[in-house]
């Protein structure tokens, strides 16, 4: 049990700190598990108030919290709306690279003098040596809050490993306190490997549905003409706001140009730009005075702007998890939010040729990730039931009406032939090929480690279609559970 220092009750509390008069979803439980004393994992989407789990128990408890998460701008954000709430500058501090020797002074001796409640520190500052010793031997540590926490897996979409070193720091600083670790976006798999790395295989998990509903998903096809076709499709949405990703910083700066040029109030944000401009250009996104932000997945982690309207990809990203927490900054408010990705073959060529230098497990897992994004944009399924399957979730409606495969459905055809070309094939390989191998076989393209294959009778059976076509069937396939993809094995298919 943590010690509390406060009579209220967590309502009483919730309205008279942050002026909400209920929860939402799980947090009154996450809240009062963690202050039982549980170790507490919890999965919940972008927009389902992850930080409201920790920022108020932080506040009510003996000692301070120390709140480890990945991004400056995420924890200025943060810090600046508990100061807000609070009225009191050292309630919350940052300890970061940012700070100079003076600024590090004066937090310490805030939390020397019990002052803080939350201490926000990024992971390489936290495995510093001075850092481990003064939490070690000068502060009242309430607990430990890992944000963020799909960074610890290399299976994950931002993988850091200073992430992985977490735990035995943790062990370092010698406090036995409960360690509450949140993410928007985890697969089974990823669950498991941050559970198994923090040794929290005896948490609580609290694991909300991934379904945004008021999501609007759309893929359309990326061509020369794609800066003209993001300007045609924010001009529909007059002083509402948005943001646009690019995957490199040359077209942030390239496209927020154009986006101004043809009257459109945007602005960069990248992390090539110096930190004052980026937080200028953040602060004026927030207070609405631009009303486009293009940027790099740099942006966006933990900022809180309820309104965003819409979420454009220039670019497919590398992975699903990417996807779904970029375009979960849309709609945060539970209005629209409409979520436009533009597509090419050509981009996932790009990635393929930027991962080929990469370790072998590495290019493996990057291959893996981005075999599920094409397939995500190539499909004619429901885009919410294709985006909950992946993070092992059922979806039961049979039309969403918030994607354009459900509004505008493509024609569709008896593909009962098909689909058991792909299950006869994976049959006769025995079972021991991923979906590209697996694609050459059915259509008959012989390499020399496909060689042995090219005498069976499947060989060459579906050589009359493409490989997109048959991508296509084996993704169905998947979804309809006829066959599964053995990750572990770096995405073997089997029966």
């Amino acid at each position: 049990m943590i010690k509390t220092n406060n009579d209220y009750t967590l309502h009483e509390l919730l309205k008279q700190i942050f002026g909400f008069d209920q929860f939402k979803g799980n947090q009154e439980a996450i809240i009062l598990n963690l202050l039982a004393g549980n170790d507490t994992f919890v999965i919940m989407p972008t927009g389902g108030g992850k930080s409201m789990c920790y920022q108020l128990p932080a506040l009510i408890c003996e000692g301070t919290a120390i709140i480890i998460s990945p991004l400056i701008a995420l924890m200025k954000n943060q810090v600046d709306a508990i100061r807000n709430f609070g009225q009191e500058k050292g309630i919350a501090h940052v300890l970061n690279s940012s700070l100079n020797k003076q600024e590090i002074m004066e937090v310490k001796e805030d939390l020397i003098n019990g002052k803080t409640k939350l201490l926000y520190v990024a992971p390489e500052s936290l495995i510093k040596e001075e850092n481990v010793e003064f939490l070690k031997n000068d502060i009242n540590i309430s607990f430990f809050a890992i944000d963020e926490a799909h960074c610890i897996s290399e299976w994950g979409h931002d993988f850091r490993p200073e992430y992985r070193r977490l735990r035995p720091i943790i062990e370092a600083v010698g406090k036995t306190v409960p360690i509450i670790a949140l993410t928007a976006t985890a697969t089974p798999k990823v669950q498991l490997d941050i559970q198994k790395n923090l040794g929290m295989m005896d948490a609580r998990i609290f694991k909300s549905s991934f379904d945004r509903a008021n999501l609007y998903y759309e893929v359309r096809p990326k061509t020369k003409d794609v800066f003209k076709d993001i300007i045609k499709y924010i001009k529909t949405m007059p002083n509402r706001s948005g943001i646009v990703y690019c995957l490199s910083r040359k077209k942030v700066e390239e496209l927020a140009e154009t986006l101004q040029v043809n009257g459109i109030r945007a602005l960069p944000y990248h992390a090539g730009l110096d930190s004052q401009t980026r937080i200028k250009n953040q602060d004026m996104f927030l207070m609405e005075e631009v009303e486009v932000i293009v940027a790099t997945i740099a942006f966006g982690m933990g900022i809180d702007k309820p309104d965003i309207r819409f979420v454009i990809h220039h670019d497919i990203p590398k992975s699903l998890e990417s996807y779904y927490q970029e375009t979960g900054r849309g709609g945060r408010d539970g209005g629209e939010g409409n979520c436009i990705c533009f597509y090419s073959y050509d981009d996932i060529e790009k990635f393929e040729k930027f991962h080929k230098n990469k370790a072998v497990a590495e290019q493996e897992i990057a291959k893996e990730l981005l075999q599920e994004t094409i397939s995500y944009a190539e499909s004619s399924v429901c885009r919410h039931r294709l985006l909950l399957h992946y993070f092992g979730e059922e979806y039961t409606k049979d039309n969403c009406g918030a994607c354009d495969n459900c509004l505008h459905p493509r024609e569709k055809f008896e593909g009962k032939e098909d689909v058991f070309i792909v299950l006869n094939t994976v049959d006769k390989v025995k079972q021991q090929l991923k979906a590209k191998d697996l694609i050459k076989v059915i259509m008959g393209k012989a390499s020399s480690t496909l060689k042995p294959y090219a005498k069976l009778d499947c060989f060459g059976q579906g050589s009359e279609k493409e490989e997109k076509f048959w991508n296509a069937v084996i993704r169905q396939s998947l979804i309809a559970n006829l066959l599964v993809k053995d990750i572990d094995n770096y995405g073997i298919l089997k029966l």
